[in-house]
């Protein structure tokens, strides 16, 4: 290794990235010249990746958590041979350009991990180092460790302020997790200047307490004491690390260094030539690098190259040696293939007999979806007694026993639903989490990044209304299905019966590139007789029909479809032919045809009612008049909550006639 090849190397991040900060006159300098060093030493000497071949399955995983800091990771991603030019880092944070403010997951090539909110990252490393503990566990044999591959995260001060961290820290440390390594840039400077002001605790030692080995690099500019620290954390294993390397944020400029104004904002075009200056680099020309910064670089992405070619011939020595195994790779890493046919197993589609609740349906398909997808592994923020989430005969998985499919999350849905999105980012299993449905208040920013990044993540949200009970307004949700269904490209629903509730699961399955909430009863349904199972899947469809046109329609979602039946007997009664139309996703309904959607709410038919044990926000698309509850609910049996808010099949009557 070359010291001098190394700090030019390093202050060509450094450089890189002010340059394009400044031309984009737009960004946050501080953590790319702070952390340079640091992120170069992980890239050249331990990062197990090729970028030939950026979705080698085996590859090191790194996630940015810092995510304002992009341009480290884009300077990174152009000297590394990722596809991003120069021309492109000139084109930082514009309109349709590669390199946006902050990383986006699918937009450019390596980058692992959406990370805009603070510590987000984080939790989704921790779902990564999960995956692949676990699917080391199914697929290793001896000899043949064809799933052994690090997850490293870059985190600042903000990314361990933020409570997520210790959320998804904790369980990392109790899973003993010791594939995870954090890289702690530890400048002591936030936004609004020294931490000191709100942030004083000693982040080691609380990392000891959650059960993780800790180490200090006091030079942040050492690269040999940071390789070194890295060796160590990797000798480890037992436990995740944490490496606390302490550096200056904006180091190598001299009026900004160490100073809360090189956090977010340009250094500005005189700062930027004395940043150059002050590390002697030898070209004045901004966005040029020399030749043998990019000739070091490859000597390194070589040996990554030879890495990846030395797995290959194992995992082609792995699948000649044991043939059933490389058919169970391919279905994990297959979604279509294993997912194929499961919507005819008659177990799966079967008739509902009496009444259940959804929670109860749900639970009952988990058991029987997770023998057709074995790579089905998921888990509740310990409430899977209540939430029917335990895939039975599946085991648990924990430091001891990684093969188990049952996750335990603890009481930690923020992290919760991160780990989520980082086993889906990771490969090869399809995760789940649950709550009850009002906490996932507690969740919602990462269901968001789900949606975001176009991840299948299926939520499982439960105690869907104020049929919660006694609990009271605390554990009865109100707002929630409009916020979630406020977000786009996210598909929210809320079943009616066991066939409905079969079809949110089919849905969620079959799903590529949108993560699927499915928001379930605690209260028991009735079954709706002869359900169209494919309706269900078009987002609406007719559950009971009028004799001929209908003179007034009912729209219901949920436990309320049966009172809407109720409505309709006393409707037609009085002589007005009535239509119920159950819509337990109103996503997929606005994605169908306009044959489609006049079939089932036809424009002539203005009488309508819409009917929902909750806000009767976003449902004026449908209808003028609804049946829901636009306060807080109350503590009581189930029934008489519904009663003293009003929620009931003579107000639905009443309405339609008027």
């Amino acid at each position: 290794m070359s010291k001098e090849l190394d700090t030019l190397s390093v202050n060509a991040i450094r450089v890189l990235s002010a340059d394009a900060i400044q031309k984009a006159n737009s960004g946050h300098p501080g953590l790319p010249l702070g952390a340079a060093p640091a992120a170069f030493t992980l890239w050249s000497r331990f990062l197990n990746a090729n970028p030939a071949d950026p979705e080698w399955k085996n590859r090191d995983r790194f996630i940015l958590s810092g995510g304002h800091g992009s341009m480290l990771l884009y300077s990174l991603l152009h000297l590394f041979g990722y596809g991003l030019t120069i021309d492109d880092l000139k084109e930082f944070r514009q309109l349709n350009s590669l390199t946006p403010g902050h990383p986006e997951y699918g937009h450019t090539v390596g980058v692992e991990a959406t990370t805009g909110p603070l510590g987000a990252g984080l939790g989704m490393a921790v779902g990564m180092a999960i995956a692949e503990r676990h699917l080391a566990s199914v697929f290793n044999k001896e000899g043949f460790d064809i799933v052994d591959h690090y997850t490293y995260a870059l985190a600042g001060d903000g990314c361990m302020m933020e409570g997520i961290s210790s959320e998804a820290m904790s369980l990392a440390g109790t899973l003993g997790l010791s594939k995870l390594i954090i890289l702690y840039d530890s400048n002591n400077i936030s936004i609004e200047g020294s931490t000191d002001i709100a942030f004083t605790e000693n982040v080691r030692t609380r990392f000891e307490a959650f059960g993780f080995q800790t180490l200090l690099v006091e030079d942040g500019n050492d690269v040999d004491a940071i390789a070194n620290a890295i060796e160590e954390a990797k000798a480890d294993t037992k436990r995740p690390s944490l490496i606390e390397i302490k550096t200056r944020i904006g180091e190598g400029c001299p009026a900004k260094a160490g100073q809360a104004s090189a956090h977010g904002e340009p250094l500005g075009a005189d700062n930027v030539a004395a940043l150059r200056a002050n590390l002697n680099w030898p070209i004045e020309e901004s966005f040029q690098v020399p030749d043998e910064v990019y000739d070091y670089i490859k000597e390194f992405t070589a040996k990554s190259a030879e890495t990846q070619e030395k797995w290959n011939a194992l995992f082609d020595e792995y699948c000649a040696k044991y043939p059933e195994m490389k058919e169970k790779w391919d279905t994990y890493y297959d979604n279509e293939a294993l997912v194929k046919g499961l919507y005819n197993i008659p177990e799966f589609a079967k008739p509902q007999e009496g009444n259940v609740a959804s929670r109860n349906a749900s639970g009952e398909l988990i058991n029987i979806i997770k023998d057709s997808l074995p790579n089905l592994i998921g888990g509740s923020a310990d409430l899977a007694p209540s939430t029917k989430t335990y895939m039975k005969g599946e085991g648990d998985f924990s430091a001891a026993t990684p093969e188990g499919r049952n996750l335990h999350f603890g009481v930690r849905e923020l992290a919760m639903a991160a780990i989520g999105n980082g086993i889906m980012l990771h490969g090869g299993l399809h995760a789940f989490v649950s709550t009850f449905f009002v906490f996932s208040d507690y969740l919602k920013p990462m269901a968001r990044m789900s949606a975001l990044m176009n991840i299948p993540t299926t939520y499982v949200l439960t105690h869907d209304s104020i049929g919660v009970g006694e609990d009271g307004p605390t554990h009865q949700p109100i707002e929630q299905l409009a916020t979630f269904r406020s977000i786009p490209n996210l598909l929210t629903f809320r079943p009616a019966d066991y066939s409905e509730t079969a079809a949110a699961w089919y849905t969620a399955l079959n799903s590529n590139s949108r993560p699927v909430a499915l928001v379930l009863s605690r209260q028991n349904l009735e079954p709706i007789p002869n359900a169209s199972k494919k309706g269900a899947l078009r987002g609406a469809y007719i559950a009971y029909d009028s004799e001929g046109t209908p003179d007034a329609i009912i729209i219901a979602t949920g436990s309320e479809v049966s009172l809407a039946k109720e409505a309709k007997d006393i409707l037609d009664a009085k002589g007005i032919n009535t239509r119920v139309v159950s819509m337990p996703c109103m996503e997929l309904f606005e994605e169908q045809s306009v044959t489609y959607k006049e079939g089932i709410l036809p424009s002539s038919v203005t009488n309508r009612v819409t009917v929902e044990a909750a806000t009767t926000f976003g449902w004026d698309k449908y209808a003028t008049k609804h049946v829901g509850i636009d306060t807080f609910g109350a503590s009581g049996p189930a029934a008489q909550v519904y009663e003293k808010f009003g929620i009931n099949a003579d107000a639905i009557v009443k309405l339609l006639t008027k």
